[in-house]
């Protein structure tokens, strides 16, 4: 059997994804260390690329590299490919969200529970010699309405998790005939962001969003840090109408890569306060989720080259 084509792999991912591709045929090098020019310079001539969210790929390196056929993300995010463009020059774009749905779901659960039954705070406090059980008292999800907003698999996941404490769940999505967004705002005491990162998504949580909440509420996010404005969570926090948020992404994610330098002071308040819970973006990240999101992709890529 001959080759099928070239495939680049610029990620550092499962070694499955790559066994899968050479076993269908095709020629693979991974090469995960490229910037924007080398890697529109490695691509020519593949027929397949496989990203990281540290290269932008845009309308200039799609039209540098005519010979693609499929660009392929190991995850859920697509916000840093021009899909629309690519698509419309006949590139397939590709994502993995099924790969690390299970892992996001049980860490939103896990983030939500810390929250509401105050584990982080308390552990740092016994860690101190403390023992405070009147300050630390929680609240049950079982008595709480959850607001999902964002259906998809991510936030599927979630509810499907929620179930079994026996919450109340209220559902908005855009794109499916399925609640809407004024009764989440008005029922819901917990707010959970699965959506992506777009033009219409990004500060989806702002001051008029908070504004529009029928009663204080709890903030989970493991979306995109840029669908919460930061600013406005916590003006919010310090109103008290945000009872506590728990966040796995943040706007200011690795602000020294960033080149951001100073800790930006709204993130020094999250990074201080006692009524957040934060994790460094690792929701979707488990030894599981690391093999399927490789997985799954590389049977779509197989599928779209074949």
């Amino acid at each position: 059997m001959g080759c099928k084509g070239r495939i680049l792999i610029a990620d550092r991912t499962h070694e499955v994804l790559e066994e899968r591709l050479r076993e269908a045929g095709f020629a693979v090098s991974v090469e995960p260390e490229h910037d924007y020019e080398s890697l529109a310079k490695a691509a020519q001539g593949c027929v397949g690329l496989v990203v990281r969210s540290k290269v932008i790929i845009d309308r200039g390196f799609i039209d540098r590299v005519p010979s693609l056929r499929c660009i392929g993300r190991v995850g859920a995010g697509m916000e840093t490919i021009d899909v629309d463009y690519a698509e419309s020059r006949g590139i397939r774009c590709l994502n993995s969200p099924e790969g690390n749905r299970d892992a996001v779901g049980e860490h939103a659960v896990g983030l939500l529970l810390a929250l509401l039954c105050n584990i982080a705070r308390a552990d740092a406090e016994v860690r101190r010699g403390l023992w405070q059980r009147e300050a630390n008292r929680g609240l049950e999800l079982g008595s709480l309405t959850v607001g999902i907003v964002g259906y998809g698999n991510m936030g599927q996941a979630f509810a499907k998790r929620l179930a079994g404490f026996g919450c109340r769940v209220v559902i908005y999505d855009k794109y499916k005939e399925i609640g809407s967004l004024e009764e989440v705002q008005r029922e819901a005491d917990v707010v959970s962001f699965h959506v992506p990162l777009t033009d219409e998504t990004r500060h989806y949580l702002s001051a008029g969003f908070i504004e529009a909440m029928a009663k204080p509420f709890f903030v989970v996010n493991t979306a995109r840090g840029a669908v919460v404005d930061t600013e406005a969570l916590v003006q919010g926090l310090q109103s008290g109408k945000v009872r506590g948020a728990a966040l796995d992404v943040l706007e200011y994610e690795n602000m020294q890569a960033d080149g951001l330098g100073a800790v930006p002071a709204p993130m020094r308040y999250l990074m201080q306060s006692p009524l957040t819970v934060l994790t460094p973006h690792v929701a979707g990240w488990t030894v599981e989720s690391k093999y399927r999101l490789a997985a799954v992709l590389a049977d779509k890529m197989i599928d779209v080259l074949k």
